[in-house]
């Protein structure tokens, strides 16, 4: 029992150092620095070429088409970490954090376009269709002696990709807002429990037909979330118009000031938007690779431009629209409250007949839509460390962690996930940062054709 309390607490404070340290910050946005010098932002400059590549439709079935690859990483990224993530970024580092994030989506951009170039370049083909992520980059380009390191990413892999935690905060915001903490029976662990069963029955309609379904699932509720959250805030601040304009200088000012940070640090706040922007859109994570692996695009390049749309939805705009519905309405300034309390406050004020019901929506959809896609990570990588032939087997497992999460008490879960999460990054970037200059060849010749 003992060693099990240390064991926990050990994971605990493992992932504090990696995500609140400067170590996996630093790889983030060292790397993103480091492939914007090599690029020198070129493909940004061609970014409005990966939303015309969305238009090509599926003609075979070899793999998903370029708008199913992005709508799955999409319904995969953005979650709850766009609306209580960007939250407790303002709570903790000011408004200022938000310009910090901004930075950091850009350089997440232009690392997922190398890192999902390289997965589509060195993906394999099985049962005529197309898979691959950084533990096939890593095996097919850096070669068998770096397998350690595929190995090392696939095993955290399953469990960073865990989906213990979305269920859990489905059933608490379910029970919070329509149950109003009544539950079923009047007994809260059966409650959870008949939840958490509905929901894995939901999510199993989905994840059983294999990535093809999940594409073509994430293709329809991906824009229509995105699209109601963003018709809500504007909404939202069109009701308060008069603070849109003080709410941007704010982010502005307090970017480069850190005025609202304890301690007044710039560097902490820097710190604060950058840890935040790459927890929420994942970029050198590995994630993205994974899907994006799984396009039917033949030419690498293409898949790495319509890869960077990801992180500008998910960050740019999403992240941005709930920092705007924070600041608009001085939520932020309401000290006794953190994370989605923050922008709950915020609906419900500004809209109190169908604001909370509006936000139990999105929430409840950001969430079912990343179980959706979370199902076809964990399973490359259960594909990869024990055979094709067992990846079927992670499909059920994954359906009984959500069934786990929603009676589970996760502190030591998150945890697990947090610190797996950070692990994976290491693999991904360090292969990415060997094989940039391959990415860079193939780019001059598209980006030439392109001009």
């Amino acid at each position: 029992m003992g060693f099990l309390i240390s064991f926990s607490d050990f994971i605990i404070e493992a992932a504090d150092y990696l995500w609140n340290g400067p170590v996996l910050v630093t790889l983030l946005l060292g790397g993103g620095i480091y492939f914007s010098l090599r690029s020198r932002l070129i493909p940004l400059l061609f970014f409005k070429s990966a939303f015309r590549l969305l238009r090509k439709k599926r003609n075979s079935d070899k793999g998903i088409s370029p708008y199913e690859s992005v709508s799955s990483q999409i319904a995969g990224i953005v979650g709850m970490g766009n609306i209580s993530g960007v939250a407790v970024a303002i709570s903790i580092g000011g408004p200022g954090a938000i310009f910090w994030m901004w930075v950091t989506a850009f350089l997440g951009m232009i690392t997922k376009f190398y890192t999902c170039s390289l997965s589509v370049m060195y993906r394999k083909k099985s049962k005529n269709k197309f898979f691959g992520g950084p533990m096939h980059v890593i095996v097919n380009g850096l070669g068998k002696k770096w397998k350690f390191l595929a190995t090392v990413f696939c095993f955290f892999g399953l469990l960073g990709v865990s989906p213990i935690f979305q269920s859990n905060q489905i059933v608490e915001v379910f029970n919070s807002v329509i149950l109003k903490d009544q539950f079923l029976f009047n007994d809260k662990f059966y409650s959870d429990l008949l939840l958490g069963i509905f929901l894995a029955v939901i999510v199993s309609f989905v994840i059983l037909g294999g990535i093809s379904r999940i594409g073509k699932v994430a293709s329809k509720i991906a824009p229509v979330m995105v699209l109601v959250y963003m018709a809500t805030v504007f909404y939202l601040m069109f009701l308060n118009y008069e603070m849109i304009i003080p709410s941007f200088k704010l982010i502005f000012i307090d970017a480069f000031s850190a005025n609202s940070v304890l301690g007044g640090s710039v560097i902490s706040i820097i710190m604060i938007g950058a840890r935040r922007a790459s927890f929420s859109n994942e970029a050198g994570i590995g994630t993205a690779p994974i899907i994006h692996a799984s396009s039917e695009s033949e030419n690498p390049i293409e898949e790495g431009l319509v890869s960077m749309i990801g992180p500008f939805v998910d960050t740019i705009i999403v992240c941005t629209l709930t920092a705007l519905c924070i600041l608009v309405t001085n939520s932020w300034t309401n000290f006794n409250y953190a994370g989605i309390e923050l922008v709950a406050i915020a609906f419900n004020n500004s809209m109190p007949s169908f604001g909370p019901y509006i936000l139990l929506f999105t929430t409840l959809t950001f969430a079912i839509s990343t179980l959706f896609s979370l199902s076809f990570f964990g399973e490359r990588c259960m594909a990869y460390l024990f055979g094709e032939e067992n990846k079927i087997i992670y499909r059920y497992i994954y359906l009984g962690l959500i069934v786990l999460g929603s009676v589970s008490s996760l502190k030591f879960v998150i945890s697990l996930i947090d610190l797996s999460y950070g692990i994976m990054a290491f693999p991904t970037i360090l292969s990415a940062l060997i094989l940039a200059p391959r990415v860079d060849q193939m780019s001059k010749k598209y980006f030439k054709k392109l001009k």
